[in-house]
């Protein structure tokens, strides 16, 4: 939110609930698996930035109408999206009751055009395009899924999707969105939604949680990076991922701010997410359009002094056989009644490289997201543009800090990387020639 005392930029000026076409069968119950309980703290918020606004155009006579006709019809199928959070049997473990109660929708009016946004809003002023709000102890009357719809002064948008990580990852919710757009389209699903899977191949929980750790006071800016750094990378990691590389770099700037985490004060430790869906080491692999959490934390430890040796392409080499290594899905021990905070104590660092479709020319899925009005009854024969900028931010994060990895627009290896730390780390990172040589274009970074 805009910081106390300045004037927020964003003005909410309607609030409604939006349900599903047709109703779900009475009695339907979706039961959360241990690891989706693992996440009960956390939140996630992404906002896809159009230059224009995809549903001033259609079949109804305004883009709120527009934008519900296309929404009630996707939420047909994901009827745990419109559902309400309840106990199982005995106040068991959380479950989903589809009940078709709707899902929060929001619009807003945003005092600026999205250039201007992107250049001069920061990580503070963004949280204004979705909805902070973290679950009540009673959650039986609680939306979990909030969608906020913000228009620009230029006609342009941003939709902002928020919701419990208990009910999805970023993968999940990202494509919720695609399927709205496929919707919108008049097109078939492009995943459609699995939301149980055969036991063997259900995420559980394997990991040693880590111990809790304070919040630490953050600004995090985005930064669409063009990874010159991948060629000379590659000479000792050929298979080398965009993430494999950035997170390598970014930690040998950072290694030396770190508290050790091992009883050796010379190791330096990381916590590594991915995804399973795109793990090619699993004997059953979990399809993309599983609906739920499908992540993997781990730990990598290396020697301080290996970081800080200039030799990127062996913590490279590291940061890559570590992922590759990675089985299947895991997070914490326990029984999902006592969630932990997982994000933390390390640096924890969020791969979304399954995100890139090798059959589209690399193309990653979240820019697929297009709300074409072509096929929809469209008066004025607009065509539907890709998103121009997606944006991830979690809620109640602890540890060291954050950094995210996604593709941008662009294809090709070019990576947006969220970086979270403490401010004065972010302002040390920000002036290291390294990075400056990479040339990276800031956006949400408060005019950095």
């Amino acid at each position: 939110m805009a910081e106390e005392g300045k004037r927020s930029r964003v003005k909410v000026e309607s609030i409604l609930s939006v349900v599903s076409s047709n109703p779900t069968r009475p009695g339907k119950v979706h039961k959360l698996s241990l690891l989706d309980q693992s996440m009960g703290p956390h939140t996630i918020h992404i906002v896809f930035y159009y230059g224009s606004n995809p549903f001033s155009d259609g079949p109804m006579s305004s883009d709120l109408e527009n934008f519900r006709v296309s929404l009630s019809d996707v939420l047909d199928e994901y009827p745990v999206v419109t559902g309400r959070l309840t106990r199982g049997p005995d106040g068991g473990g959380w479950q989903v009751k589809c009940n078709d109660a709707g899902v929060r929708v929001l619009q807003a009016r945003v005092d600026a055009t999205v250039d201007e946004w992107l250049r001069s809003a920061d990580v503070d002023e963004e949280r204004d395009l979705t909805v902070w709000e973290d679950m009540p102890l009673d959650p039986s009357f609680w939306s979990p899924f909030r969608i906020q719809v913000n228009n620009f002064k230029c006609g342009g948008l941003a939709i902002g999707l928020s919701c419990t990580h208990m009910h999805a990852d970023i993968t999940s919710a990202t494509l919720l969105i695609k399927s709205w757009a496929d919707y919108h389209s008049t097109q078939t699903l492009t995943y459609p939604p699995i939301f149980t899977l055969p036991t063997h191949t259900h995420p559980q929980n394997t990991t040693t949680p880590p111990p809790h750790s304070p919040t630490t006071n953050t600004t995090p800016p985005p930064t669409k990076m063009a990874t010159k750094c991948l060629s000379g990378a590659r000479s000792q990691c050929p298979d080398a991922t965009p993430f494999d590389v950035l997170v390598a770099l970014l930690w040998s700037k950072i290694a030396h701010w770190q508290e050790p985490h091992t009883a050796d004060d010379n190791k330096r430790s990381i916590s590594i997410c991915t995804d399973s869906r795109g793990n090619r080491g699993q004997k059953t692999k979990i399809p993309l359009g599983y609906f739920g959490n499908a992540l993997s934390f781990s730990v990598l430890t290396v020697e301080a002094d290996e970081l800080s040796s200039g030799k990127l392409g062996q913590v490279c080499e590291y940061v890559h056989r570590h992922v590759v290594d990675r089985a299947g899905p895991g997070l914490v021990d326990g029984d999902g009644e006592d969630p932990v905070r997982v994000y933390g104590p390390q640096i924890t660092c969020v791969s979304t490289e399954h995100l890139v479709d090798a059959e589209k020319n690399g193309e990653a899925i979240m820019y697929s997201a297009v709300f074409d009005n072509n096929n929809n009854n469209n008066k004025n024969n607009i065509k539907g543009e890709k998103p121009l900028h997606v944006s991830y931010s979690y809620g109640n994060v602890v540890g060291e800090g954050l950094i995210v990895v996604v593709p941008t627009a662009e294809v090709g290896p070019g990576r947006a990387v969220t970086v979270t730390l403490p401010e004065e780390q972010i302002d040390m990172l920000c002036k290291d020639q390294e990075i400056l040589d990479l040339e990276g274009v800031m956006v949400i970074s408060g005019g950095r």
